[in-house]
């Protein structure tokens, strides 16, 4: 019989936290991806902006914090654990600490609501490659499916628009775009996920609250070589476009993101709003769902599904996804394959 769970993992991306870290981290983020080390010289300068500390790990400790209070209160009583895939504290580290606990099984709840190999596929590579290091009596791993459809995830949403449209002037709040961004990703990686489908559903789930509002998903922070094809419009470009055509109001929401790491505090909070400052737009960025309470209670929630057999909660027409990925979900050509948890701990239970 597989064994109950027994703990929680939050699994993130992670981020230098003072000035010496940044180098380091830079380049465990991009080994073996050929990246020259100007690039990483000129990206680094945007965490020496703010001090060398990125803001993930911060939101990770309170997101966490907040979880762990509400499962206190309500149920179920399993304790919160964290690790990272890039940056302290590092996933191998995590699950030795949580073998030495006696955690047999957990259930690991991934700060990325969307599939794609980077944000879905790698973290549970990633999962296995922890657990082949912490070696015997590391604990199975099962993987919460992605949320980007769910009331929890969405619903916050809605709110987080219409606090940022109430802080645009008068004169041009009802004329504003808004402009949903996330990160953007090669294309070949694209093709192969189900991402951009995802982000607009989410969008368009956003977007019923705000009949008539025009909208648009737009990509940002993209870090490779220039000839390869990713996602666009970038939303730098996207601005100039909106601009030219009249436009005079926005309000940037970054959809695609669960807390304000550098890649909204940078390229939203200072590139894109410098943009806009340029062309004569009233901008506003709005919140990401961080703690949001509907947000907490909506991951709670996702774990009753697979800990109490909760049945899946999803809005629109997608469904739910399933629990456990089929072994090619988005594999990309030519990637290096590594073990997947479902190979690495085969005892998981079924998708639906």
């Amino acid at each position: 019989m597989t064994d109950p769970y027994d703990a929680i993992l939050l699994v993130s991306f992670g981020g230098p936290e003072q000035e010496t870290d940044v180098i380091p981290f830079m380049e465990r983020v991009t080994a073996g991806r050929g990246i020259p080390r100007e690039r990483l010289e000129e990206v680094s300068q945007h965490y020496f902006r703010f001090g060398g500390r990125s803001p993930i790990n911060d939101q990770n400790r309170a997101l966490k914090g907040a979880l762990e209070d509400l499962l206190a209160a309500e149920g179920p009583d399993l304790p919160v654990y964290w690790g990272n895939r890039n940056w302290h504290p590092l996933l191998a580290d995590t699950l030795g600490e949580m073998r030495d606990d006696g955690v047999r099984r957990a259930l690991c709840l991934v700060t990325s609501a969307y599939s794609s190999y980077s944000g879905c596929r790698q973290y549970r590579e990633d999962l296995a490659a922890a657990r082949a290091e912490v070696g015997d009596g590391a604990p199975e791993l099962d993987k919460v499916r992605v949320y980007y459809n769910h009331p929890g995830f969405v619903t916050p949403q809605v709110g987080i628009v219409e606090r940022a449209l109430a802080l645009l002037p008068d004169e041009v709040r009802d004329e504003a775009h808004l402009v949903f961004t996330t990160h953007s990703i090669p294309r070949t990686m694209s093709r192969h996920s189900d991402y951009e489908v995802q982000h607009y559903e989410t969008c368009r789930l956003v977007t019923e609250a705000f009949p008539g509002r025009p909208w648009q998903l737009v990509y940002n922070s993209r870090s490779g070589p220039e000839h390869l094809p990713w996602l666009e419009p970038d939303v730098n470009d996207h601005l100039e476009h909106l601009a030219a055509e009249g436009v005079r109001a926005v309000v940037v929401v970054p959809i695609g993101f669960v807390s304000d790491h550098m890649e909204v505090i940078y390229d939203l909070d200072v590139e894109a709003a410098e943009t806009a400052g340029r062309l004569g737009l009233a901008f506003v960025r709005a919140a990401t769902v961080g703690t949001d309470a509907a947000f907490v209670r909506g991951i709670r929630d996702l774990v009753r599904e697979r800990v109490e057999g909760d049945e899946p909660a999803a809005l629109g027409t997608r469904g739910p996804n399933w629990d456990v990925c089929p072994m090619d979900c988005c594999f990309v050509p030519g990637q290096e394959r590594k073990p997947t948890v479902a190979e690495a701990a085969p005892a998981q239970r079924p998708g639906r």
